[in-house]
């Protein structure tokens, strides 16, 4: 009985999951072009869009209070959201 619950297990949490980073791009990251994206909807576009013009490899989707790791990578784009899912500020590293 309790095996098949183990088994749905990573099917429940994968729900729990709601924007994970995408790799793509360039390399080392420049938010200095990116002010502009402030209030702007999150969408799978607009990331593609925002990954493009910093020339970043990764993208990170930031809810809410998600808690995020301290490490800096250069080629990374922190992308923090606002409660009503808008783009709030946009960061490197």
């Amino acid at each position: 009985m309790i095996r098949p619950a183990l088994l749905a297990l990573p099917l429940l949490l994968s729900g729990c999951a709601t924007m994970s980073p995408r790799v793509a791009g360039k390399g080392s990251c420049s938010a200095d072009e990116l002010a502009d994206y402030a209030g702007r909807p999150a969408t799978a576009k607009l990331g593609e869009e925002m990954m493009q013009a910093s020339g970043s490899k990764v993208l990170q989707w930031i809810q809410p209070g998600q808690m995020v790791t301290m490490d800096f990578r250069s080629d990374r784009l922190r992308v923090k959201l606002g409660p009503d899912n808008k783009v709030a500020s946009v960061s490197c590293g």
